[in-house]
């Protein structure tokens, strides 16, 4: 199938289109998501320590982040249905080789690797999608977009729990093969191929991108082990800041820059970007300490904690209806910030358990975030890439992508940090030192007075978690109603002229 050039005309298959996307989507958020049941699994069965498992997290989202402006510009040069392709042919063989890792030095290697194809393929799902849809159809694509992502969030826990319940470890990585195998097929047989202007490669400014978006994300999943003030991190912060700055600086003077950076000084993107990236922070962290209360307080087993988290998806659903409603009639600032100050009261709900509550104590929070997130997700997508000139769809796109990945990772690190400093701060003066690492730590002493205070203690560190994600989020709805202004029907930004090719 020949390259489309960019059209204003909607795609007689673009429906079709969409369901591979949103498959394509679900697939990755669905693999960050299962990870979060297999803690306690990963612990045990790989003799892997909480650092361990932090790290095969966070792999994923140190590679991802790093080559998401690299992968979404050569998308956007050579194909971004090609990109989408190599990447899900890196992340089906991670995945393969992951579930039979045996260590989990093998499982963070694979899990970046993982994290190649992930930068790969998902700039493509946004920008394929501004391709294809016309400006008429775009808010209601991007809001099923929107609403996949959110089932997947809900969903993978609940699925890795299944496989956890009858099979190995290995099972939520395995489990990712054949849902590839039909994204691919799928991509070639529907989804044409698009590309954007016929640039050079810009090789210093993917290397400086790499290096300093990698940089940044290392530093912040080194804070919580190292020190936010150690020399490590702020090493990290100092390295990813500079070669950041001399991107940008490079991008400036190269005529064929990979990135146009006016396209960051359109309120329109840069607003909705950091909402997203808000979002990230706040389900990311609140996620990560909340299936470790649902197992490791509550004892629930996998599936019955994956059980537990059905609601978000089913109230997501709910309000992703309403979200797209809400912007055809009130605009997408005003729908965005009513999603926003919804999730964060949902937040604060579930930063209302205390110890002895059980999970009733929480779904109303769950249910309440899940149809802010539903309400607010379809806006900010569809003002993000409102302002993204269609040519340039898929470094958009990745800009993006790489905002939320920063969020996603410093969630883990940084809201974990608030978890564990708040636990270890509630836990007896006579706690043993490794028990203040970890409730997992704690529970290994077999102690039943320990355990006991140190499960009480990880309830005060979920809800002093939960309520700085609640304030977090609220913040970046008060940022948008003062930021974002109505957005306009033909982007400002625009090629220059001598740049196509």
């Amino acid at each position: 199938m020949p390259p489309q050039p960019p059209t204003s005309e909607p795609h007689p298959r673009r429906w079709r289109i969409l369901g591979v996307l949103c498959l394509s989507l679900f697939v990755v958020v669905v693999d960050n998501t299962i990870l979060n049941v297999a803690v306690p699994s990963l612990i045990e069965e790989l003799d892997a320590t909480t650092s361990d498992v932090q790290w095969v997290i966070d792999a994923y989202s140190l590679v991802f982040a790093g080559l998401l402006l690299t992968a979404g510009s050569l998308g956007d040069r050579y194909g971004r249905r090609r990109a989408m392709v190599i990447g899900f042919a890196l992340f089906g063989t991670g995945s393969a080789l992951a579930a039979f890792a045996d260590g989990p030095g093998q499982l963070v290697a694979l899990r970046a690797l993982m994290g190649v194809g992930g930068a790969f393929l998902m700039p493509g799902t946004l920008s394929i999608m501004a391709q294809v849809f016309g400006e008429d159809e775009r808010a209601k694509a991007f809001a099923i977009w929107g609403g996949t992502s959110m089932v997947g969030v809900a969903a993978g826990p609940t699925l890795g729990g299944l496989l956890l319940e009858h099979f190995w470890w290995g099972s939520v990585f395995l489990v990712n093969v054949p849902i590839a195998v039909a994204a691919v097929v799928g991509l070639l047989v529907l989804v044409p191929e698009t590309r954007g202007p016929r640039r050079r490669p810009d090789v210093p400014g993917a290397l400086l991108s790499t290096v300093g978006m990698a940089a940044l994300v290392l530093a912040i999943i080194s804070g919580p082990e190292h020190g936010w003030t150690g020399a490590r991190t702020l090493g990290g912060l100092a390295a990813g800041a500079a070669a950041l700055a001399g991107f940008a600086l490079w991008q400036h003077r190269n005529p064929e820059p990979m990135l146009d950076l006016r396209l960051l000084r359109r309120p329109e993107f840069t607003g909705a970007a950091i909402m997203i990236a808000a979002f990230g922070f706040a389900l990311a962290g609140t996620l990560f300490a909340l299936t470790q209360w649902l197992q490791l307080v509550l004892g629930y087993g996998p599936l019955r904690a994956g059980l537990a988290l059905l609601p978000v998806a089913v109230a997501a659903g709910t309000g992703n209806g309403l979200g797209a409603s809400l912007e055809a009639r009130l605009g997408a600032r005003r729908a965005l910030v009513a999603g926003f100050v919804t999730v964060a009261a949902g937040f604060g709900l579930i930063g209302l358990v205390e110890p002895g509550d059980g999970y009733l104590a929480v779904l109303a929070g769950l249910v309440v975030f899940g149809f802010g997130a539903g309400m607010g997700s379809p806006p900010a997508y569809s003002t993000l890439m409102g302002a993204v000139p269609r040519e340039e769809a898929g470094v958009g796109s990745a800009v993006n992508d790489a905002g939320q990945e920063l969020g996603t990772a410093l969630g883990v690190a940084g809201l974990g940090s608030i978890v564990s400093a708040a636990y270890a701060r509630s836990l007896p003066g006579d706690a043993p030192a490794a028990a203040r690492h970890s409730l997992g730590e704690a529970l290994a002493f077999g102690d039943p007075a320990l355990s006991r205070a140190a499960r009480e203690a990880f309830v005060h560190g979920l809800s002093t978690g939960a309520l700085t994600a609640a304030v977090g989020t609220l913040a970046a709805a008060a940022f948008a109603a003062l930021v974002l202004r109505p957005r306009r029907t033909t982007p400002a930004v625009r090629p220059e002229p001598a740049l196509r090719k």
